[in-house]
């Protein structure tokens, strides 16, 4: 049954592609995004497809090195390099690129993006008191309004956006509703199941369509739960993984967990438990944008007591075993925050702890394979 709406979503995912392409024939535009930060309901209620497009595979990096320092984080040289060979589908989509000043990486980064397409960045305030902060980040959003509405030609009312902000908290519920599923004990998913389905969902051009299919694949786990049936046993390690996104291809830690017979069960980061926030729907669509979405617990902010918070809450709620803090290499905001995270972990829930720093590749494999065995032992 589960297997079967796995063949489903990838039939759904090739689908995709023509789906969008579909859409750009008939007038409309596809807008690309990068980071949690900046409101794809902008790009909703501008009739455009939003596609999240952070690289998260090896293969690009080698060109993008052409360009840019090789001491540079992964995630931002697999997007540039995407961007430069044209080998991903998505940006190539992409009529223009919307992303945010979230690390110096990126906002660099982005500067040479431009050169081959048309990019706008968010000046993104890195503290999240609302009274120093707010009334700027609420000016840029209303100024990617404006943008966005010369570029498509189309014109975004408060109450397109206030539709826009419905569906896609639509979509957060239906995220959160799978995701949740992982608190049963065992769990009816494994972790890299998981993550493919978040992924691939993730581009999906028709949003009904994706929040059908997760709520359908939640319906079946649901069921799995009842009929106590898992891949797991009571006893197999249950893992959090925190820290900076993952994706399929940029998944080597979650494999390592799970074939070393844990459970990964939860994903703190911004490709997991972040993506479930709502938006209020009652105020201004704009207020409620600006607040929500600088509410956002990443590690730029500082301080990010929110993170701290939302581990606390997955902590118990997901029943963890262990905590694996995964850092991408020169990411220094989540390098260092690592230090709040691990004495959180050990101190307050006497709980294992491991900080890996690695990149995308496959070199260190076998060193972060007996290390993971280690951690795992210890449980």
């Amino acid at each position: 049954m589960k297997q079967d709406l796995f063949k489903k979503l990838q039939q759904i995912a090739e689908q995709n592609l023509l789906d969008i392409e579909t859409h750009k024939k008939n007038g409309n535009h596809v807008i690309g995004f990068y980071c949690l930060y900046a409101p794809t309901e902008i790009a909703v209620a501008a009739d455009a497809i939003p596609l999240p497009l952070c690289g998260t595979r090896q293969a690009p990096i080698e060109a993008a090195e052409e360009v840019l320092p090789r001491n540079l984080c992964p995630l931002i040289k697999s997007s540039y390099g995407f961007a430069a060979t044209d080998t991903c589908p998505f940006f190539r989509f992409s009529d223009m690129i919307v992303a945010d000043t979230t690390c110096d990486g990126k906002k660099k980064m982005f500067e040479i993006m431009a050169d081959i397409k048309p990019v706008h960045v968010l000046q993104l305030p890195q503290n999240q008191d609302f009274s120093i902060s707010l009334a700027p980040w609420k000016s840029e959003i209303e100024k990617l309004i404006t943008i966005l509405e010369t570029f498509t030609d189309k014109k975004i009312t408060r109450e397109k956006i206030s539709f826009a902000i419905a569906l896609l908290n639509k979509e957060r519920r239906a995220k959160k509703r799978l995701m949740d599923v992982t608190k049963a004990k065992p769990s009816p998913l494994t972790g890299m199941e998981l993550v493919e389905i978040l992924f691939k969902t993730g581009f999906f051009a028709d949003k009904e369509k994706g929040i059908d299919l997760i709520n359908e694949i939640a319906d079946v786990c649901e069921q799995l739960i009842e009929k106590k049936e898992s891949p797991y046993t009571l006893k197999t390690p249950r893992i959090l993984l925190t820290g900076v996104p993952i994706g399929l291809g940029s998944d080597k830690v979650v494999k390592i967990l799970e074939q070393s017979g844990a459970n990964v069960v939860a994903f703190e980061n911004c490709s997991g438990y972040k993506q479930t926030f709502q938006v209020d729907e009652i105020k201004d669509p704009v207020t409620a944008l600006a607040e929500q979405y600088l509410s956002i617990p990443c590690s730029v902010m500082s301080p990010n007591q929110g993170r701290i918070d939302l581990l606390k809450e997955m902590i118990k709620e997901f029943s963890i075993d262990g905590v694996v803090d995964l850092t991408w290499q020169a990411c220094h905001t989540y390098n260092i925050e690592s230090h709040h995270i691990g004495k959180l972990v050990q101190d307050s829930y006497h709980l294992p702890f491991l900080h890996l720093e690695t990149d995308y590749s496959e070199s260190d494999t076998e060193q972060l394979r007996v290390r993971i065995e280690a951690f795992l032992e210890m449980m």
